[in-house]
């Protein structure tokens, strides 16, 4: 029986000796396109090639895609575990044909690689070809089924609908049949009682599809005679139920079918996809993915580490199972996202990310029994098994580690907590959890609304997820985060245009036409963005800020205040349009700015090069932001940095700008030489056959870059880190400047340390003079704390002296206004009071300086014995002083800004406390 991996490596080399180029997955976290946080099938590292945007690198391509189903229309994340073959990550083996072969071919090779490389029996397979659709006057793929016809029988071929036969990649865009091949694994016996042929597309999990052949002959447009995409924004906008229903689904494919046409291609395109995990499960003969070589080592280290045992039950009540089944899913997920450069955030991919590790954290804690790190330990069997293919893994393999595990003891310390406050709840089965307190789940301990939903659903409840909502939008970072953004339809002044250019790493000023524009209005204001034929504009990317600077249409200056890409495009944000966008332009970036950027990016380039030679070769860049003003620059090292590391780096930094080293740049060079020449390779990036190699001294740093650089290093002058600190597990950040806002630092460090000179009247020893204050300082406190404390004794008798027994309690009661600010002070006063008065509760207001305090103390015996809570009465009186505060049952504090109310606190808590 083949290996895991060598099911995987058949694959790429039958279609290698079929002329196909072999090339490596995207990364995992998509760049480039906002439509999608992450890559979902096989052919979205394609989709210029389709939409015609590039040229592909060769006319057959295969390959093996890590795929991410974790959000959008496309989600599994909630069937993981519950079933055999749903995964967050998955892989996709794929092969591509860009007007090359066609269904001939792919149909052909399908059977070829199935039945005589794997062996698949060939009366367990099944095809299904589309079978027409009438409301598009679409006839059915017979072609398609005639050549299925070479090779399995008319009952083993089915006609599909369009839903499960037809693809398209969106709204609009190429598209075509598609032919899916399905594999019945059931026994011979359940094989006699009901035909396999009945049970394709039924979701029956021994009748699965294993592969889907897409062929690309259609391209679907907008009908503008039937109002086009207006006419379904419009209908959109008017539909008057949820969009979330099956109703709203098929009124709006209704729609869609009526505002687009279809066209033939004049290049026609194979497109096909193979669920490896699957492919696995078929070829070991196996009913679950998780019973393969892909995971069962993952299950047994789980088995291990905790002490169960997995039974594979699929069964709801057997948790352990599902537990272990989602840890060995989530892990591979976790670990892919971080190796291709995305750390666990609270905001986009790296939320999902933290989504994905938290919710494996809970199945551990709560059903295998586990309260320390265990998903971290999986790294090396993770790391051998990607070993050849995704090597990303290895080669940060302790990186990963580290992070992974700081995000575990972080959840962990607040997810007893959470769990502690969901068994509070008072919520019948069949009840409904609100969204309030799904919020504060979320807001205080940590957890993701779709972790609260699952817990919810295990103890029965029905999550209010439309208040959860409410909640979140009116958090006010989260509002400004999640500000939607409304693009209309591109206009085209120049159809079909695709030979784009950037020229600005040659020319900051270029001649050039608007090819297309559009409208975008987003956090309530209106933006155009401009597309040129060619532009001198650097857009956003590689930590770079895009340029800004005008366009001059028509003799009309027209302001860019950012640049940015979308797939192959460069958008040019305006804040205005000119009244005749097809007049000549003249494009020109702000020079000033974009000098200064140029200076700060080179300079990373010598900071990283500078950071390998000071910290070790471990090093690697984890992120970094570009712009005028300054640098910033993350990197992989797992301790501070000490004073003398950072002056050492620092130096080196400088030492090559004062050498005046030149750039050299060599343009689409072979990546396979770049790679010869140990040029820094950064892991999430997605580079293509020819990269763009940026030098500066080949024995000091080369990497491989697209970002805009100085000629030589001289240019920037000077360099200086202001800030180091940490941002993350294995992650410290690095602030720097250079150039005139470094120079501009040192005149205002300079004029400081004079102005502090001129105050101190100018000592000898500056240094000695500022210690010399310090340590005056520290000695007039102690003489202040030492009088705080011989008033708060005299307050102290006083205190006592006033105390009132409370009417029909063994309680007494001391509340006063004092003369006392410190806070220190005063808790040491409330424990001296307990000490003399065990039976006291004690509430005192003072001033701190110009605003109002309060404070509630009892012995933590009296708060229990009479179910006292010292932070529920502070909340009550504080409302006096027009404050807030809070704290545990027996010691509360409280701040307000209304000193006049503080007697009126005093006198409630009292009439409180009687009651």
């Amino acid at each position: 029986m083949l290996t895991v991996k060598q099911i995987r490596q058949k694959f790429l080399d039958f279609f290698r000796e079929r002329q196909h180029k072999i090339v490596p997955a995207a990364p995992i976290v998509n760049q480039n396109d906002p439509t999608l946080m992450f890559i979902n099938s096989g052919m979205a590292q394609f989709k210029d090639f389709f939409l015609g945007n590039q040229t592909p690198t060769a006319p057959r391509i295969a390959d093996t895609q890590k795929c991410l189903r974790v959000s959008g229309k496309h989600n599994d994340l909630e069937d993981v575990g519950m079933d055999g073959t749903h995964h967050t990550m998955f892989e996709m083996l794929g092969n591509w044909s860009f007007g090359d072969y066609f269904k001939e071919e792919a149909i052909r090779w399908s059977w070829e690689l199935l039945t005589q490389e794997y062996g698949l029996p060939k009366d367990r397979i099944y095809a299904t070809v589309f079978g027409g659709d009438s409301a598009e006057n679409l006839a059915g793929d017979e072609e398609a089924k005639a050549l299925w016809q070479r090779y399995l029988p008319d009952e083993q071929i089915l006609y599909g609908n369009k839903k499960d036969n037809f693809w398209e990649m969106g709204d609009v865009g190429p598209c075509g049949p598609c032919s899916e091949i399905h594999v019945d694994m059931r026994t011979d016996e359940e094989r006699k009682q009901v035909a396999g042929r009945d049970l394709v597309n039924q979701d029956h999990p021994k009748v699965i599809e294993i592969w889907n052949n897409v062929f690309m002959q259609f391209e679907r447009y907008w009908n503008e005679d039937k109002g086009g995409n207006s006419a379904l924004v419009a209908f959109e906008k008017s539909y008057a139920g949820t969009r979330d229903g099956k109703a709203f689904k098929q009124a709006r494919a209704q729609k869609h079918t009526e505002v687009t046409a279809l066209k033939e291609l004049s290049a026609k395109h194979v497109d096909t996809g193979m669920g490896y995990e699957r492919l696995c499960m078929v070829l070991e003969g196996k009913t679950s993915t998780y019973d393969t070589g892909v995971f069962r080592p993952l299950i047994q280290f789980i088995e291990q580490a905790t002490g169960y045992n997995y039974t594979g039950s699929y069964e709801r009540s057997a948790k352990s199972d599902i537990a272990m089944r989602v840890l060995a899913d989530h892990i591979r997920a976790v670990v892919l996202i971080i190796a291709d450069g995305q750390l666990p955030s609270s905001t986009g991919a790296g939320y999902v990310l933290r989504r994905i590790l938290r919710r494996a954290v809970r199945y551990y804690y709560s059903f295998l029994g586990r309260n320390t790190p265990l998903l971290y330990k999986l790294l090396p069997l993770v790391s051998d098994m990607f070993d050849g293919v995704f090597d990303e893994v290895k080669a940060q393999e302790t990186f990963i580690a580290n992070v992974v595990k700081s995000e575990e003891e972080a959840f962990l310390r607040t997810l007893s907590m959470g769990l502690r406050r969901i068994e509070e709840l008072q919520i019948a089965e069949g009840g409904t959890l609100d969204g309030q307190t799904a919020f504060e789940l979320y807001d205080t301990f940590g957890f993701p609304v779709d972790l609260t939903k699952l817990i919810a659903s295990e103890r029965g409840w029905t999550l209010d997820e439309q208040a959860f909502e409410q909640a979140l939008s009116e958090q006010k970072s989260r509002s400004r985060q999640d500000a939607q953004k409304e693009a209309g339809n591109w206009v085209e002044l120049i159809p079909n245009f695709t030979d784009f250019q950037f020229v600005g790493y040659d020319e900051l000023q270029t001649l050039s036409r608007v090819v297309k524009y559009r409208t975008v209005k987003a956090k309530g204001e209106t933006q155009y963005h401009i597309v040129l034929d060619q532009t001198p504009f650097y857009p956003e990317g590689g930590g770079q800020v895009g340029d800004k600077g005008t366009l001059n249409i028509g003799g009309v200056n027209t302001s860019i205040v950012d640049t940015k890409k979308e797939n192959n495009l460069i958008l040019h944000i305006a804040e205005m349009l000119p009244e005749d966008p097809a007049a000549p332009v003249r494009a020109s970036v702000n020079t000033h700015a974009r000098e200064a950027t140029a200076a700060n990016h080179t300079s990373t380039h010598l900071l990283h090069a500078a950071l390998r030679q000071v910290l070790g070769t471990h090093v690697q860049q984890k992120g970094s932001l570009v712009c005028p003003d300054y640098l910033r620059f993350d990197f992989s090292h797992y301790q501070k940095l000490s004073e003398e590391e950072l002056a050492n780096i620092e130096t080196i930094v400088n030492v090559a700008i004062r050498q005046n080293i030149p750039l050299q740049e060599e343009r689409n060079l072979p990546i396979e030489q770049a790679k010869e020449r140990g040029a820094m390779m950064l892991f999430g990036e997605k580079y293509g056959e020819t990269v763009r190699l940026i030098t500066f001294d080949k024995y000091y740093s080369q990497e491989l870059c697209g970002g805009c650089h100085v000629k030589n290093t001289g240019e920037i002058g000077f360099f200086k880190i202001i800030a180091e600190s940490s941002i993350q597990a294995g992650v410290r950040r690095i602030e720097a400047i250079s150039g005139e806002a470094a120079a501009n630092w040192v005149r205002e460090q300079s004029q400081l340390v004079a102005a502090l000179r001129e105050q101190l009247k100018s000592p000898a020893d500056l240094l000695k003079a500022v210690a010399d204050l310090q340590e005056e300082h520290k000695n007039l406190q102690k003489q202040v704390a030492q009088l705080q404390l011989l008033q708060a004794e005299q307050i102290k008798t006083r205190l006592i002296a006033s105390a009132q027994a409370l009417a029909g309690k063994p309680l007494h009661y001391i509340g006063a206004v004092i003369d006392l600010s410190d806070k220190e002070t005063i808790k040491h006063l409330c424990s001296e009071l307990h000490q003399s008065m065990p039976s006291a509760v004690v509430v005192l207001g003072n001033l701190d300086g110009d605003k109002a305090a309060l404070t509630v103390s009892m012995p933590r015996e009296l708060a229990t014995t009479h179910q006292l809570n010292a932070g529920k009465l502070i909340k009550t009186i504080a409302q006096h002083i027009q404050g807030g505060g809070g704290g545990q049952a027996f010691f509360a504090t409280a701040g307000g800004k209304n000193p006049d109310g503080l007697q009126a606190a005093i006198q409630q808590a009292q009439a409180l406390l009687s009651e």
